[in-house]
């Protein structure tokens, strides 16, 4: 355990420069401006497409279904989206991605208000959006370091933590299940469709920057090039083994607490859509609280070992769904889970910025993400019949427990924490022992 923080002395650390000090360079501004405005509408579509799939199908296995749609294309196409990100304008990329997107949402949404969407249509949309993700995400990763300089990564890394649980776990759950409840779910997709517009109009509005270019010139082929980021994270414990431990976790606790919980507040607490967005946005408050503490008073120097611990019991309250009898209890389950992964969130975003060269950044998030949701669809296929086998109830309490014994496990792997030796991690600070 750890007694507390010291502050930065040093210009540039969060006693100087505070959560908000990012948004004085235009780029990231436009940046994180789209981005505000494209997770709030990210937060409105999680509950109208958990409402639309259990209006057509009022089953676990049907939102399931949805899930393991979404979630293939964005496996499938995540190395290639690691590399487009090395190897081309990013925000172009982006710009690309948030498009493909938009048009797959706006179509979700006219064939809802004209009442003629069908399970399959939703699938193969979602196909689409989970393909847009593939690009987006690593590309999203690699450009920030292009736009700000390495004394701020760590407060745009708390602002980005402030920003995603205030929009996606607030602002639009919240507004998403006013939309659903009062005018229905297509309308609520086509806000979604919007901002992604907004978020492509602040992509056009950002100045081209140029970004390292993986080794050798651009005339390498795409198979050479995911090699190396193969490599690289294959001789970097730290990486590898994070990623394996999140594929588990993620195995556990993904499927079970994305299908079950609006499932349970849907048939056995009759809470409405209203009840689902109220369960999400406490959770993004407690995120947003830990953000703006996180931001204030800067990383711990042990940053592995902060993040696997913050880690291991935010995977473990996952079974307080399970526990829970009362919407209030989902409420606090969700408060206390997302407060604690977005302070774990925080923690190795900064670590990974700022110990991956920025050639291979692109490629390192894509197999970050590529390997932490790569089982996914598992995880999603397996939580209709594990539930139906031994209860919705137990099913998350057991992916929280289990979750929560893989993920510590992971922090025993030799040289997991080898970076924690280096005293050059931009933000942080010294962390004497109680």
């Amino acid at each position: 355990m750890h007694s507390g923080y010291e502050r930065l002395d040093r210009e540039g650390g969060f006693s100087r420069v505070r959560i908000f000090a990012p948004l004085a360079h235009r780029d990231f501004r436009l940046l994180w401006s789209g981005m505000c405005v494209s997770l709030a509408g990210d937060g409105v579509f999680l509950v109208a497409l958990a409402w639309q799939v259990y209006a057509l199908s009022n089953a676990p296995t049907a939102l399931a279904t949805v899930g393991i749609a979404i979630t293939v294309p964005t496996i499938v196409c995540l190395l290639l989206g690691g590399v487009v990100s090395d190897r081309f304008d990013r925000r172009r990329v982006m710009l690309i991605a948030d498009c493909a997107r938009a048009a797959a949402v706006g179509t979700m949404a006219i064939l809802s208000i004209a009442g003629s969407l069908e399970l399959w249509q939703v699938m193969a949309l979602g196909a689409l959006y989970g393909t847009g993700t593939a690009f987006f995400d690593p590309s999203f990763d690699a450009i920030v370091p292009e736009v700000l300089p390495s004394s701020a990564l760590a407060q745009a890394n708390s602002l980005d933590q402030l920003v995603r649980p205030l929009a996606l776990r607030i602002v639009g759950p919240a507004l998403g299940g006013v939309l659903v409840a009062v005018i229905g779910a297509g309308w609520a997709f086509a806000l979604d469709a919007a901002s992604f517009a907004v978020s492509a109009a602040a992509l056009v509005a950002m100045t081209p920057h140029p970004h390292p270019r993986p080794g050798g010139g651009g005339d390498r082929s795409f198979t050479r090039q995911i090699g190396e980021g193969l490599r690289y994270v294959r001789s970097h414990p730290w990486l590898w083994a994070t990623f394996a431990s999140a594929a588990v976790a993620y195995l556990l606790f993904i499927g079970p607490t994305e299908v079950l919980v609006p499932f349970i507040v849907k048939n056995q607490m009759r809470a409405g859509a209203l009840g689902l967005g109220l369960v999400y946005a406490t959770g993004g408050l407690g995120s947003l609280l830990c953000a703006i503490l996180f931001a204030q008073h800067g990383l711990p120097r042990r940053v592995i070992t902060f993040t696997y611990g913050v880690w291991t019991l935010a995977t473990l309250t996952v079974a307080g769904y399970g526990i829970a009898r009362a919407l209030w209890g989902l409420m606090l389950t969700s408060l206390v889970f997302n407060s604690l992964e977005t302070v774990g969130t925080i923690t190795w975003a900064t670590a990974k910025q700022s110990n991956v060269p920025g050639s291979l950044l692109g490629r390192v998030s894509s197999l970050d993400w590529l390997i932490s949701i790569g089982l996914l669809p598992l995880s999603y296929a397996l939580t209709g019949p594990v539930s139906a086998a031994v209860g919705v109830r137990t099913t998350l309490i057991g992916a929280g427990v289990l979750g929560a014994a893989v993920t510590f496990a992971a922090l025993l792997v030799p040289g997991v924490r080898s970076i924690e030796q280096l005293d050059d991690l931009p933000g942080t600070v010294s962390t004497p022992a109680a």
